[in-house]
């Protein structure tokens, strides 16, 4: 019952993919997400250039001024790596804060009887998508210590970790614009299983190049079908059962 309203809900949201409500997200989502990057690697350098200076004194050897341009290197290196891990999940973070236009784009179209919603304060969705973005960057940092140990299954941690978080915080945002954060959280506590599944079917394809930065376009637009089917079979169903 869970998977056909999840796969109903992914044929759904890629019927809509072409929307210009979702391009328009998905633009701002790109350049928002390599801005970020280039920032924090921009951060780094000045870390590096402060603490090596421009030139290094080792022990035997001397002076060493080629020290700085290694380091820089590394960092380069460094942070390439690192945001194969990052890219996405500060993509889907930065991509929650517009998921209210996403959202509303599908149910103008699949929706449209459904009474209007006051649009989230942008202060409001700032916040969320700033601890929505800590929580993401800290849990995949510290997955890194799981893929040490257990390196086999690295892939699929990466999967299930981010399948959980990007699961639980875009169907707390869709369902939140028509139940308010204690009804969507109750809402999502009661089918938290379906979520995950969905979460991390959205999650396996964010190891694939390129295809992994629409992934939060269509989370958002999967997940608000998701809240709207999850939310009519719990009222359909009688009291008590």
């Amino acid at each position: 019952m869970g998977l056909s309203l999840i796969f109903s809900s992914f044929f759904a949201a890629l019927s809509q993919m072409g929307d210009r409500r979702f391009r328009k997200v998905l633009g701002l989502g790109i350049v928002l997400t390599i801005a970020l990057l280039v920032g924090a690697y921009a951060g780094l350098l000045t870390l590096l250039d402060f603490v090596v200076g421009e030139e290094a004194y080792v022990p035997v050897i001397g002076e060493v001024t080629w020290l700085d341009d290694l380091l820089s290197w590394s960092s380069l290196i460094f942070m390439v790596v690192l945001s194969v891990f990052l890219m996405v999940p500060v993509a889907s973070a930065i991509t929650s804060m517009f998921l209210d236009e996403v959202a509303q784009a599908v149910e103008d179209r699949h929706y449209p009887n459904l009474p209007a919603v006051p649009r989230m304060p942008f202060s409001d969705a700032l916040r969320d998508t700033l601890a929505f973005l800590g929580v993401l960057i800290v849990a995949n940092l510290l997955a890194f210590i799981l893929y040490a140990f257990f390196s086999p299954f690295a892939l699929f941690i990466f999967w299930g970790l981010n399948g959980f978080l990007l699961g639980r915080e875009y169907f707390q945002l869709a369902a939140m614009r028509r139940l308010g954060r204690d009804g969507a959280k109750a809402l999502r506590k009661k089918h938290w299983v379906t979520i995950w599944i969905a979460g991390t079917l959205m999650a396996m394809p964010l190891s694939l190049p390129l295809i992994n930065l629409v992934i939060p376009i269509f989370g958002a637009a999967t997940f608000t079908h998701l809240f709207h089917g999850l939310n009519a079979r719990s009222e359909a169903r009688p009291r008590g059962f």
